[in-house]
């Protein structure tokens, strides 16, 4: 069968398939353009509608019921624990960094990072905007005066917050982009790592035909990145791309070949329990049983 390809909210893979990446590398594969991207760009918020409910279910719990390609990705802390209780497996020999920040409304009277204790920070739930938020702000408040607000998608916390719904909001990747242009301010820095899960079905030869075409792509955006960004147009909704130039935009996470290794994944564990994030104890696979090293 093929290998299913999506795009993550990312150039790389928009480049590796226009280039002829992938079939360089004798990659047998589906590009399936409208699959990650496209569920998220569904408005299900909408300029009039009232802020939802909170959201409990986010990259983890996706991740646990199964992604449709054979390689997904997620903050490394969700794709750490999905891999640790056996829903794929982490690979292991590069990971990606996203580009990320908590930010308001330009006339906000919130102004530095303190200033957001006991503030709604909308973040998605067990994702990366929920974890680089807790990890960033716990530098400057205490526990208890971080407050996060579960809202659905990060095009639909972007939505609430162009319309001054939401007080904050953590945003990474083209939401990032879109927001700084249209002159929201970026409170903290939340940049953080982004993880890949390997579908338990995929051919390990396919998968590493698919990581030479995406580190191809990455060398290719770094020499050129203005060339690629008209495909941040394909990642927006269009009642969001409307609303910038994204020839502005910056090229996004960058995929760094470097091993996520024993130290990092078990570090990483450590911090979830320490903020009992998700369940990442008892009868969990090791290192070397979840990560493709």
């Amino acid at each position: 069968m093929p290998f299913r390809i999506q795009p993550h909210v990312r150039l790389h893979e928009w480049v590796a398939d226009e280039l002829g990446f992938f079939g360089a590398e004798g990659l047998d594969y589906e590009f399936d353009p409208d699959g990650f991207a496209g569920s998220s760009a569904e408005a299900s918020i909408t300029s009039a509608a009232d802020v939802p409910a909170q959201i409990r279910s986010g990259a983890f719990e996706d991740m646990q019921q199964g992604r449709s390609s054979d390689v997904s990705c997620a903050c490394h802390w969700a794709v750490n624990a999905a891999s640790a209780g056996n829903h794929g497996r982490m690979y292991g020999k590069a990971y990606s960094v996203c580009p990320s920040g908590i930010f308001v409304a330009p006339e906000s009277d919130l102004h530095r990072p303190n200033d957001l204790a006991g503030v709604d920070v909308g973040v998605g739930y067990h994702s990366g905007s929920h974890y680089s938020a807790l990890q960033a702000l716990e530098a400057f408040l205490d526990t208890d005066r971080i407050r996060l607000s579960f809202i659905g998608r990060p095009f639909d916390r972007a939505r609430l917050l162009v319309d001054r719904r939401i007080p904050a909001v953590n945003a990474w990747g083209a939401i990032y982009y879109l927001l700084e242009q249209l002159g929201f301010r970026k409170l903290v820095d939340t940049t953080f790592i982004m993880g890949f899960l390997v579908s338990a079905t995929s051919a390990a030869e396919d998968v590493e035909r698919y990581f030479r075409a995406l580190l191809r792509a990455q060398q290719e955006i770094d020499m050129d990145p203005h060339r690629h960004t008209h495909y941040w147009d394909r990642e927006l909704p269009d009642d969001l791309s409307e609303l910038v130039d994204v020839r502005r935009f910056g090229p996004g996470e960058r995929i760094v070949p470097q091993p996520y290794t024993r130290e990092m994944f078990e570090r990483t564990h450590h911090w979830m329990r320490g903020w009992q994030l998700v369940d990442v104890g008892e009868a969990q696979r090791t290192y070397e049983e979840a990560v493709l090293a």
